[in-house]
């Protein structure tokens, strides 16, 4: 594939905000300097109206739901919608309590997604299909993952991007899977977490275009993670650190030659 939009990180230096969760924070920021966009850590409703007006993009992940941050989510996606800023939904563990499933619910109700990110489990359980949540892991299932994406997609109008050994990414008429990765991307917490604020970067420079951005930001940090194991095999603190550095060194030429991609 033919490497647009990380260039076009690398000029704009896209200023991001995320609301996520406490275990993914640090890494989701530095995972965000490293690609070459700004991070912005708030989850505070008093920020939320104003944070549009200085950010290309809006990341909401519900990974440790907190005081009023469901009401930060709200505000902070509606405002972001007025402004036609694109907003990234990471619906983490959203299998696991009916808490979760409420919250995304209204989410979903209330805010209009450029994108949806997560793995097999919390995509299914989204889609209504019958799935065995392991906390915020993936769990167990039997789905047929591409027509997940295809009837979620179609559902809520916008992207799905379902990561996992294989992803899959599809806007409800065009479907890829992507075949980069490594195993070690499961053994680091927030790795799924930084891929949507990846996800939320790429999408800020897009001009629209989220299916073909999502595309190119899945094949980026799954690249990425494969040459940062190259060397490795259980060093997981050092998986870490190695993919920031890949994330950091990734050029469009890398990109379109190692890019493993089905369409």
């Amino acid at each position: 594939m033919k490497s647009i939009y990380l260039s076009k990180i690398r000029e704009q230096n896209p200023l991001i905000h995320n609301i996520t969760n406490i275990v993914a924070a640090n890494f989701n920021a530095n995972g965000l300097l490293a690609l070459g966009a700004s991070p912005m850590m708030s989850a505070s409703e008093e920020e939320m109206v104003e944070m549009p007006n200085l950010s290309q993009a809006l990341v909401i992940n519900i990974g440790t739901l907190i005081g009023k941050e469901q009401k930060a989510m709200l505000l902070a996606g509606k405002t972001a919608n007025a402004k036609g800023i694109p907003v990234v939904l990471d619906p983490v563990g959203v299998g696991a309590t009916s808490y979760r499933r409420e919250t995304v619910r209204q989410l979903l109700s209330e805010i209009k997604f450029a994108l949806i990110r997560g793995n097999a489990g919390e995509l299914a359980t989204i889609a209504g299909e019958t799935w065995q949540a392991k906390g915020v892991d993936a769990g167990q299932g039997n789905v047929d993952l591409k027509a997940v994406a295809q009837r979620v997609a179609k559902q809520y109008g916008c992207v799905v991007l379902i990561s996992g050994e294989v992803d899959v990414i599809s806007d409800g008429s065009q479907t890829a899977t992507v075949r980069n990765g490594t195993p070690l991307f499961p053994k680091v917490t927030a790795s799924g977490c930084l891929l949507s604020a990846v996800c939320g970067a790429f999408l800020a420079v897009d001009s629209g275009e989220h299916f073909a951005a999502t595309l190119e930001a899945c094949v980026a940090y799954t690249v990425a993670g494969e040459l940062a194991a190259q060397t490795l095999t259980t060093q997981v603190g050092q998986f870490q650190i190695r993919l920031l550095d890949e994330l950091a060194a990734l050029s469009p030429e890398t990109i379109a030659q190692k890019g493993r991609i089905n369409e």
